[in-house]
């Protein structure tokens, strides 16, 4: 028997399953990969948005990366939310202790609702000291802004802001583009760049509020690509792909944002 490719996802618990390390599960499944876990913070949170966090002890964190990786070990890792310095230190400092590559970084800051996810020397830890790891990084324009100080109003900016986080350490640098202003029928468009060229992947917009645990599922997707052998420009584009086709078969649940589906339709 061949064994599974491996992803380890490393952010915080949804309870209501849409975003998270349980967005993060459903994803690498779909690409037909194996997901481990480590729970960096539990949130109460639902479709209406996030309640409460409670972070988890940093020297717990560090736990469960040695009990996985000197065991299991993992051909990919994607982090999430990352809600503390020490958090982002534990993951920084086992990163390079095993040696691990295809790294991903999903720098969530922000919650749908407006919630913080990440503390201001979070931030600052995660730009010191984990970005110079990551095989690619994949914000929003939010992130993106937030990140390199640059106000993103288009596809130009989009890629100043690329240059600028490129230059922060990662070898790659993806900014998904649903947040650039335009009308609900416009093309969303996501910058990939490598400190060389640019790519562009296009796709329609889709017009729905359910999109409950889109970035989650993207970067986790992105890392399943990675995994399975792609390179950068191969795994960005089957994300893309696979993400739309979620949000296009999203759940209608609860009263506020529902959750994109990347197994396709329910009976």
């Amino acid at each position: 028997m061949t064994k599974p490719v491996k992803v380890l996802c490393i952010g915080g618990s949804d309870s209501s399953g849409g975003a998270g390390i349980q967005a993060d599960l459903k994803a690498v499944s779909a690409c037909g990969c194996y997901g481990l876990t480590v729970v960096t913070a539990v949130t109460v949170q639902n479709t209406r948005g996030v309640q409460t966090i409670h972070p988890v002890p940093q020297k717990f964190i560090v736990a469960q990366l040695d009990a996985v990786l000197t065991d299991i070990g993992a051909d990919a890792l994607k982090t999430g939310m990352l809600l503390t310095a020490g958090a982002v230190l534990s993951v920084a400092g086992k990163i390079k202790e095993y040696a691990l590559k295809n790294v991903v970084v999903d720098p969530v800051m922000v919650a749908k609702g407006g919630h913080y996810l990440m503390q201001e020397n979070a931030c600052k830890a995660l730009i010191d000291k984990l970005l110079p790891l990551a095989f690619v990084i994949t914000p929003n324009i939010p992130e993106a802004e937030s990140l390199c100080g640059l106000r993103i109003k288009s596809l130009d900016s989009i890629k100043k802001a690329a240059v600028l986080i490129h230059k922060m350490g990662p070898k790659n640098v993806l900014i998904k583009g649903g947040h650039l202003p335009g009308g609900k029928h416009s093309d969303v468009i996501d910058i990939l760049y490598d400190g060389n060229r640019y790519y562009e992947f296009t796709a329609s917009r889709i017009d729905t509020k359910d999109t409950h645990g889109t970035g989650c599922t993207f970067a986790s997707l992105l890392a399943a690509g990675l995994a399975n052998g792609m390179n950068i420009v191969q795994a960005a584009g089957q994300a893309k792909s696979m993400v739309t086709e979620a949000i296009v078969n999203s759940l209608r649940m609860g009263k506020g944002h529902g959750p994109v589906n990347v197994f396709g339709k329910f009976n």
